[in-house]
């Protein structure tokens, strides 16, 4: 049997009159895509938070390829190569695609920063994946649709294994689910995208059609 990449074993989270997460435990295998599902309230963003280490669980561990691990920050979770879109972007308007993608992690030195070669590799990855946006564009410039393309990117440029999207449908259209939809797909089973394949995904989110996977949380 194959090590899951991830464990989560117990994981409680409490905040002050409430236990949003009580005792949850689930495993996600290499190369799958696990959705959590539950009524709005029952902690699914809570526990995704937590796995990306932007809450620090009060009971419970975590384990990434059976190694445990304790995330203080996500600066700690995208070291171990995890990255999250989550359901209100976080892209600053006024700069260009390239610019938020890279964003604390310019190549070159410190002193002169490699644009050129970002804005090149970025679209590399936008057309490897079918995610295609212009990196010159401002963020202020486009639609949601595309401002999740950004958000996408970005964790892929970070070489991210570990994919979590956080209610990826919540803003969008019935037109953009659609094309959400199709890049979905296209992550898990296209041909050109066998390296995206042997990516992981957790998304709490609707798109049941895609998933190989269930846990669902109980308020």
């Amino acid at each position: 049997m194959n090590q899951p990449i991830i464990q989560l074993n117990n994981i409680t989270k409490r905040f002050p009159g409430i236990v949003a997460n009580d005792h949850i435990s689930f495993e996600v295998e290499r190369g799958s895509i696990h959705t959590l599902a539950g009524e709005n309230g029952a902690g699914k963003s809570t526990l995704m938070n937590i796995l990306y280490g932007l809450y620090q669980p009060d009971e419970g561990e975590i384990l990434i390829d059976g190694r445990p691990v304790r995330f203080n920050s996500s600066k700690d979770s995208i070291a171990c190569k995890i990255g999250m879109v989550h359901q209100h972007f976080m892209l600053i308007p006024k700069l260009t695609v390239a610019e938020n993608i890279i964003v604390g992690q310019e190549p070159g030195s410190a002193l002169k920063v490699d644009r050129r070669g970002a804005e090149e590799r970025i679209r590399t990855l936008s057309e490897t994946y079918g995610l295609r946006i212009d990196p010159a564009r401002r963020v202020s410039e486009l639609t949601v649709t595309e401002q999740q393309r950004v958000e996408i990117l970005k964790i892929l440029y970070r070489e991210a294994e570990i994919l979590i999207f956080d209610e990826p449908t919540a803003v969008l259209t019935p037109q953009e689910i659609d094309e959400l939809m199709t890049h979905e797909d296209v992550y898990s089973n296209s041909a050109k995208c066998q390296e995206l394949a042997e990516k992981k995904a957790l998304h709490s989110a609707r798109l049941e059609e895609l998933y190989d996977l269930w846990a669902e949380l109980e308020d």
